[in-house]
């Protein structure tokens, strides 16, 4: 199967390239030169530059039209564990994928995986909803955390 690069996968694309469990966003791209380190591995850095870019996608995409006055908050990461499992290398094709797990007044938790025909990398963040100026926290709105629960199969905490 071809993949299709910087395009949410459907659960049939996730499936067909190894992924366990088809995840609400998936989007697939190709190692580049510039994110190896001397060793020709990727660099650590680049892990976390690949999360994050898909990060902000999936709130910017499935998250940000929910809450009011079409203002979208500021999310802050209050800790994030990212567990590195098997190395990658120049020219792989990979799949990075987000879900929520559990959520609460106005944080949530984010479960990433990276995929390059079997999981490379997991990051699990701690996103804090803040008012778009900054000045305090943000209620989750509830019509999204339904949406957390049905689409994700988030838990409330």
């Amino acid at each position: 199967m071809t993949l299709r690069y910087h395009t949410p996968l459907s659960s049939d694309d996730q499936r067909a390239n190894g992924l366990l469990e088809p995840q609400p966003l998936a989007i697939a791209d190709r190692v580049r030169f510039a994110e190896l380190d001397p060793l020709q591995h990727v660099n650590n850095k680049a892990y976390i530059e690949w999360f994050e870019t898909l990060r902000v996608r999936y709130f910017d995409v499935l998250c940000a039209s929910y809450f009011a006055d079409g203002l979208p908050p500021r999310l802050v990461i209050r800790n994030a564990n990212a567990h590195y499992v098997r190395e990658m290398v120049a020219d792989e094709d990979y799949i990075v994928t987000a879900r929520v797990t559990e959520f609460r007044n106005t944080s949530f938790v984010m479960e990433q995986q990276l995929w390059a025909g079997d999981l490379r990398a997991t990051l699990t963040a701690v996103m804090v909803v803040m008012l778009p100026d900054g000045s305090g926290k943000y209620p989750i709105p509830d019509k999204l955390r339904a949406v957390f629960e049905t689409r994700d199969g988030a838990k409330a905490v």
